[in-house]
């Protein structure tokens, strides 16, 4: 049985302004060669291969950074594609957005196996992410649910968020292998039993808007507040909550993430033209790097970190894969 407890916090909100003269990085960006595609969400293989999907040409297909060259595997029509993630052996799996599937796509033959969601109602699978054992959670924003996926066996388990329209969005997993899960549509970030698919809630700021976190390494939880230009800090143990207003301000509206192997936060402001990627460094609470996308980015609206290059990947609605060498 499912249970659900919602826990409210308290909330600390720093004014924090970047340093007088914040340190930009290195930013590359290679054009894709499909036109108004809307390349999205990469993910770096074992191979060095850069991964993405096109949402709006249904496609799945990689860049090959050395060559710059893109190879492109197809999808049937309507599938719009949001998001993709790649095995260690190689093995791509996207979020068949608007048609209630997650795929697996074999790169060796292009062959392509559907796994269809258990519910018509769950017509829109979102953000996926691996847990330890190669399975697969997930969030279907106008489905309303948090999903398991058991790559040996199929089985597709889903759970319903606590409140209606809730708009599950943002999904990571912590050391202890639970997914928390910004909800986007309301002012909560969830947790899930991975055993039990019991959730909890924790209540942000009331006019808060999580899109997409992070969970660094001491399982603090991190979150963007897109309503609210703020970069939050959770703490599971307490339902504490640190705000820290962006470079830009109240409408700059972040939205991609990711955190390093340092526990620093990058994100990027996208209610700017052009977009800033932003570094923030939790040991000094200070913005530390800003830096303009040179293609004006649109919207970036997700990020990889490749641990191994230091780098970090991303797809923007100006047609481009870009990528951003951390210091």
């Amino acid at each position: 049985m499912r249970v659900l407890s919602t826990l409210l916090v308290g909330l600390v909100v720093w004014p924090t302004l970047p340093p007088a003269a914040p340190k930009p990085v290195e930013i590359t960006e290679w054009t894709v060669p499909w036109e108004e595609s809307r390349p999205r969400d990469p993910y770096v293989d074992s191979q060095g291969r850069v991964w993405f999907v096109g949402q709006r040409g249904n496609y799945v297909a990689y860049l090959e950074p050395k060559t710059g060259e893109f190879k492109r595997y197809e999808l049937d029509e309507r599938t719009l594609p949001h998001n993709l993630i790649v095995s260690r052996a190689g093995v791509v799996w996207y979020a068949g957005n608007a048609a209630s599937h997650i795929g697996r796509l074999d790169p060796q033959t292009g062959r392509i196996t559907k796994y269809p969601m258990p519910d018509p109602a769950v017509r829109d699978p979102h953000t996926l992410v691996f847990d330890r054992n190669g399975d697969i959670w997930f969030t279907a924003q106008g489905g309303n649910v948090i999903g398991k996926l058991a790559v040996a066996s199929g089985e597709i388990r889903l759970v319903k968020a606590s409140v209606e329209r809730a708009r599950p969005y943002g999904i990571k997993l912590d050391s202890r292998r639970r997914p928390w899960v910004a909800l986007f549509g309301t002012n909560r970030i969830a947790n899930v039993d991975p055993e039990t698919m019991a959730i909890r809630d924790y209540a942000l700021r009331e006019e808060a808007r999580p899109r997409r976190l992070e969970v660094t390494p001491d399982d603090a939880v991190w979150y963007v507040d897109y309503a609210g230009g703020r970069l939050g800090r959770l703490d599971p143990a307490s339902g504490q909550t640190n705000e820290w207003i962006t470079p830009s301000g109240e409408r700059s509206r972040p939205y991609g993430t990711a955190s390093d192997d340092q526990g620093r936060l990058w994100f990027v402001e996208t209610g700017v033209q052009p977009n800033k990627f932003v570094g923030f460094d939790p040991k000094t609470e200070e913005f530390f790097s800003v830096t303009e996308v040179k293609s004006g980015g649109g919207t970036i609206r997700h990020m990889f970190y490749h641990r191994e290059a230091q780098e970090i990947w991303f797809g923007t609605d100006a047609n481009t894969i870009g990528r951003a060498k951390l210091p």
